[in-house]
This record gives structure tokens, sequence and C-alpha cells, in this order.
């Protein structure tokens, strides 16, 4: 079973223009979807599309909207109660495959709900092989907030596998904690990287982006070394790495058509998690990876890819030096 933890979830409205988006100007919108969304419940979403088994874990009131657009999904839920509403992201999305995200301010979540949230992922875990602990954090929750989780998480389910997906100070927090409250495996983009070691995240995505991969495996290794046995950096069009202290595998993306890139990281997280559950070696489970990822960027909005629609074929994997 897989678990997911998602602080700061949301409902993810997203509008589809049959133009360019013009700053300033009046837009009508080709298509327009409401669905649940946040990190965590997207793994959940993938996760359940391959009728594998998993339950997320998020705040929100019972009567709050965002609740039975989850239930929609089939996911299986574990709520924690508070005060405000979960908040909108609204997405627009072009012909051009060019996405502008405005994310809205996430509700407040208390001290009490914060332990909650933390012992409800602890409770789930006791039957789970990977927790995923995964986006931005809402307001009121500290940016140590997934260095305290992983601590407890550590004391109550010692044998599941944490896996990580966040940025800006909740990474650099975890950076500051790998001592600690290393989690089994990081899931950053070139820029997150870059705020794991201290280093220009896009300075690594632009050599990654010619071909040139040295200092992404480089860094990459510098997280090896504090206790993240995996370390699956996405690249966007240029695939994915995964690293680990003694190895490194890129995958290449297969043909496609980007419609939307929301929620292609995602995917490429439940994507590997699935393979590694299912016992695929590391180079299968990046492939499979970057073919869920490529699915989930050929979808509108925020739409998971199912198993069916994986290009396995053509996404091709290397083991680098």
């Amino acid at each position: 079973m897989i678990v997911t933890l998602t602080p700061n979830p949301s409902i993810d409205a997203t509008i589809a223009l049959d133009s360019a988006l013009e700053p300033g100007t009046v837009h009508r919108a080709h298509s327009m979807t409401h669905v649940a969304g946040g990190k965590g419940i997207n793994v959940a979403h993938a996760v359940t599309l391959a009728h594998q088994p998993n339950i997320a874990v998020f705040p929100a009131a019972d009567n709050d909207p965002f609740v039975p657009l989850v239930r929609d999904i089939n996911v299986k839920i574990k709520t924690v109660s508070i005060d405000e509403p979960i908040r909108t992201n609204t997405t627009v999305t072009e012909q051009s495959g060019r996405t502008t995200k405005l994310n809205g301010k996430g509700p407040l979540v208390d001290e009490k709900a914060q332990q909650l949230l933390i012992d409800a992922t602890s409770a789930a875990a006791a039957d789970a092989a990977w927790v995923v602990m995964a986006g931005s954090l809402p307001n009121g929750v500290p940016s140590d907030f997934y260095v305290t989780a992983i601590k407890s998480l550590r004391e109550s389910a010692p044998n599941v596998r944490i896996a990580l997906d966040t940025s800006d100070k909740p990474m650099e927090e975890i950076a500051k904690n790998l001592s600690t409250a290393a989690p089994d495996l990081i899931k950053p983009n070139g820029l997150e990287l870059g705020q794991l070691v201290g280093e220009d995240g896009l300075a690594l995505e632009e050599a990654a982006e010619q071909g040139d991969f040295s200092g992404v495996i480089a860094a990459a290794r510098k997280v090896n070394a504090q206790g993240v046995a995996y370390v699956l950096v996405t690249l966007g069009a240029a695939g994915a790495l995964l690293v680990t202290e003694s190895g490194a595998w890129l995958a290449s993306p297969p043909p496609i058509d980007v419609v939307s890139t929301v929620g292609a990281g995602d995917s490429s997280l439940a994507g590997f998690l699935l393979a590694q559950a299912a016992g695929k070696s590391l180079a299968e489970s990046l492939q499979q990876s970057v073919a869920y990822g490529s699915a989930a960027t050929s979808l509108p909005g925020t739409t998971i890819p199912t198993p069916d629609m994986l290009n396995l074929e053509q996404t091709e994997v290397s083991e680098l030096n």
C-alpha cells in the first residue's frame, strides 16, 4: 500500500484557451474543469487508477467542496478537520502547451491539526510500503513540518520507506536536517536539487538540456551521501535521472504532444513507486516513471494517466557513469 500526506491540497481549476493568453485582455474559455489536486492527491489518484491500494491523508472539513472531488476519483481518504476552506489553484492552458498557474492561498492549519495529520499518517503507514509526503505547506505550518513528520514516522513505522516531493523553504529545511530526517527518496526538479545542495539549480537544468548531466549527478550524489538512497530528478523534456550512491540512469521521454504539464511530476513519482512495489529493477522503475510523466503531459489539465496510456516501448533508459 502507498500512503500520501498532502498538507496543502487544492481544488484545481483548469481553463483551456483556444488562443494565446494575452494579459490585460478578455478571453473566453474553450473548456473548464474542477478536480481534486495537490501533489499527494495526484499520486494517490495514479495509484488508484493502477488498481493498487492507497490512503490519502489531508486536512479538510467534512463539508468542504474538496472532499467530494476526492471521493469522485475513488481515492480512500483520511481527513483532519480544519475550519478554513481548501484553496483553489487556477491553471490556464494554451493550444501551444504553455501553462500559466495562479495558486491560491492555503488555509490555516493549527498545531493541533498538524499533529493529527502526522498521527493519521503514522497510523496508515503501519500497513504501507511507501509514504509520500508532498507539496507546499499551508498557513500556520512551520517550514520544518516535513522534518518533524519524517522523524515521527521513523519512530512509529521504522520499516516503511518515505518519499518526499517539496520545494523552497520546506526543501531547505530538509537539506539542513538530512542527518536526522532523511527520506528514502527525494524527487526534485533541477531547481529544487539546487536548493538541496546550495547550488544554482537553473544552471543544472540548462546543462542537462544541452546533454550534460554531470552536474545533476554530482549534486544528487551529495544528497545520496547524506542518507537518501534514491534521488529522482525530473528534467522536463530532457527526461529524468535516477541517482544512487552506486549508479545513475537516464530515461528519455517518448514522442508526445504537450497539452498540460500539471500533475506530470506527481505522475512520474507514482509510476516509480508502483514499479518498485511490483518488484521491478531501478532501471525499469525509472522507465515507468518517465512514461507516466510523459503520458500526463499529453492530457488536459490535471488529468492523471492510466497504465494503458503508457508508452514504455519508446521510453529509453541508459546507464550513466
